[in-house]
């Protein structure tokens, strides 16, 4: 009797990576119950910007004069920032502003600068023709204060020297501040080395504890709203986006109640009730959520609540860009295994680090698989073992267990699996 094989396509980078999975071991495809486009981006983000939440209307804050930062997201991001900003530049001219009073800010917290064809491309060459852009430089930042964390609230200078502070961006899970968007444009987003570290650091004391994905009041969150309202955030423009990168929902106006808001649509969407299975197939949903294997740890992570205990995760990320951070690089390279890793971060954290003792704790629990085009001999050193293909993986867990259940998550950087 032949089995009945099912075939699915999981995005890889730019591409697509294919799996095929006899159907008995199916157990179920992990989505986002993902909304219908009702809406064009343009009306749906200037609807948000004429209905700000607990806020005046932008074009009711500025005046001719005023100086206006607008930070945006960097390429590491899947913001769709060209579909944001006209509207957003609508309603500034509408209170006055001018374009040379005007200065777009890609806020790059400790990732790399950008070329210049990458800032043309997020902004627009139109807009990136007419408004003057520039990238965060964290040794230009100035001292604000101290969040009760103790935090040092130090922010880049031209964000400080303008008299609004406009921040864009999406809200989506995020593994330490619960979710994206809101002031985390500013702490880390445009913030100084000690500044973002500093923000950091508190992740290796909570990172044994409960997930912090999702969660609204994870003390990171409230760290950030802290020094954004230290440093003066006027304002922000989030979006909702789904998984083909089209904007859903989206929220404006005071920087916590907008984002709350925000939440509400990501949580309504990606939080997803599953029974764990003996094993999951995640991929990152491809480019830039696989843009290297920094960024895919993520997803990682939010496979984790849909695996049992000793079960196994195949992560499918491309990493055309390697690993992605010096120190996680590293800290890879150093620590023999995932223990190590583990204890060490709990006593001496170290930006990047982190990423190991993730991955380390995870490995602790789970039997680890790799689809990237990383070399093998990285991904072995980052604690998983290295697979050419899906099928490879499922062919090993199968032979443990002929019978194993397998969720697909296809869109790992999006989802949140929350165990039934």
């Amino acid at each position: 009797m032949t089995e009945n094989i099912k075939t699915i396509s999981l995005a890889f980078g730019y591409g697509i990576s294919e799996l095929s999975i006899p159907e008995k071991n199916m157990s179920s495809i992990i989505l986002p119950s993902e909304s219908e486009i009702k809406e064009d981006p343009f009306s749906l983000v200037k609807k948000a910007l004429e209905n700000p939440i607990k806020s005046e209307r932008l074009s009711e804050i500025v005046n001719p004069d005023s100086k206006v930062a607008i930070i945006v997201s960097d390429v590491t991001r899947p913001t769709p920032t060209e579909k944001i900003l006209p509207p957003l530049l609508e309603e500034l001219y509408l209170g006055g502003a001018k374009d040379e009073n005007i200065t777009i800010i890609f806020a790059l917290g400790l990732h790399r600068l950008q070329t210049e064809e990458e800032c043309r491309q997020l902004v627009g060459e139109e807009i990136f023709e007419k408004i003057r852009c520039i990238q965060h430089d964290r040794k230009r930042c100035r001292y604000l204060g101290e969040t009760s964390f103790g935090t040092p609230v130090e922010v880049f200078e031209e964000v400080v020297n303008s008299d609004v502070i406009i921040s864009t961006g999406i809200v989506e899970f995020h593994y330490y501040a619960g979710y994206g968007g809101g002031g985390k444009s500013i702490l880390p987003g445009v913030s100084s080395e000690k500044s973002i570290l500093s923000f950091h650091s508190f992740y290796s004391k909570l990172f044994e504890g409960d997930p912090l994905s999702g969660r609204a009041d994870s003390p990171a969150r409230q760290n950030i709203e802290e020094a954004a309202r230290i440093t003066g955030l006027d304002f922000i423009l989030n979006v909702v986006i789904n998984s083909k990168k089209e904007i859903v929902a989206a929220v404006a106006g005071n920087f916590i109640e907008a984002h709350r808001k925000g939440a509400e649509h990501v949580d309504a969407m990606y939080k997803v009730p599953v029974e764990p299975a003996d094993a999951v197939v995640v991929s990152c949903g491809g480019f830039p959520k696989d843009i290297n294997l920094y960024q895919a740890i993520k997803s990682l992570e939010h496979a984790i609540p849909a695996v049992k205990e000793g079960g196994s995760i195949i992560l499918v990320a491309e990493c055309a860009e390697g690993i992605g951070n010096k120190v996680y690089e590293c800290w890879n390279r150093e620590c023999r295994d995932p223990k190590e890793a583990v204890e060490r971060f709990k006593n001496c954290f170290e930006f990047g680090g982190h990423k190991a003792a993730i991955v380390g704790k995870a490995a602790k629990e789970f039997k680890l698989y790799l689809v990237s085009k990383l070399p093998d001999a990285e991904s072995e050193k980052a604690f998983f073992t290295p697979v050419k293909s899906i099928e490879e993986a499922l062919g090993k867990v199968f032979s443990e267990n002929s019978d194993a259940k397998v969720h697909i998550m296809p869109e790992g950087g999006w989802t949140l699996p929350v165990k039934r």
